[in-house]
């Protein structure tokens, strides 16, 4: 298993609760240099399943991004996750293994939106709209490609939403399941398709959002 990210100590200390399966890869997938990471990487461990877990947020009105925020934002939400992908699909592809899963982690962010979060909404629903295109370009190849969107959930990102107590009403009454999700509860769907379970299951986006979207 490859763990991937910009800080060594922190993929150093992920890999130490895994075990030994574990093999810490620190570097920027929105550097320039990413996609030759990936390629050494896949050629000297393997790489069947890619699980692209790539985020980054700034809630601001639209008029208050200059441009190249913007195409930095999108450069890591959008732009990282179609260069990881190509890069691993290359190597799958070459393995003529007939075999592959790569599973994007988008939002529910794309199919809805809120104000003063449009760069993000852009890159997620650009997202989703590339999971369906690679799954039909890579289909005949025998690599299913998938999506995962997740609602509200409890992770160091949203701790300032966590802690404020009007949030944490408005979730309770808008949200089926009345609470926050945590972070382990996304492992399930992502296990799924990445199993032979989801052998003919392709081009689909899974929603893990406690029922936000399904409750009016």
């Amino acid at each position: 298993m490859l763990l991937n990210g910009r800080d060594a100590g922190a993929l150093a200390a992920a890999a130490a609760v895994i075990g030994e399966a574990a093999v810490p890869a620190a570097f920027d997938i929105a550097a320039p240099d990413a996609e030759a990471h990936v390629a050494a990487l896949a050629a000297q461990h393997g790489l069947d399943i890619l699980v692209n877990n790539v985020g980054q947020r700034d809630r601001r009105a639209l008029f208050d991004f200059a441009l190249d925020e913007v195409r930095a934002l999108t450069e890591t939400n959008l732009i990282a996750p179609f260069v990881l992908a190509r890069a691993a699909a290359r190597h799958m592809v070459a393995a003529g293994t007939g075999h592959g899963r790569i599973i994007n982690i988008t939002s529910i962010a794309g199919p809805i939106s809120n104000s003063g979060d449009a760069v993000y909404t852009m890159a997620k629903g650009g997202l989703a709209a590339l999971t369906r295109a690679l799954a039909a370009e890579l289909g005949p190849a025998g690599i299913t490609v998938n999506a995962i969107a997740p609602g509200f959930f409890a992770t160091e990102a949203n701790q300032a939403m966590i802690d404020n107590p009007d949030i944490a009403a408005w979730l309770d009454r808008r949200t089926s399941l009345k609470r926050w999700g945590q972070p382990s509860e996304i492992a399930g769907a992502a296990v799924f398709l990445a199993s032979d379970a989801a052998s003919y299951v392709t081009g689909q986006t899974i929603t893990v959002d406690g029922g936000y979207l399904a409750h009016f």
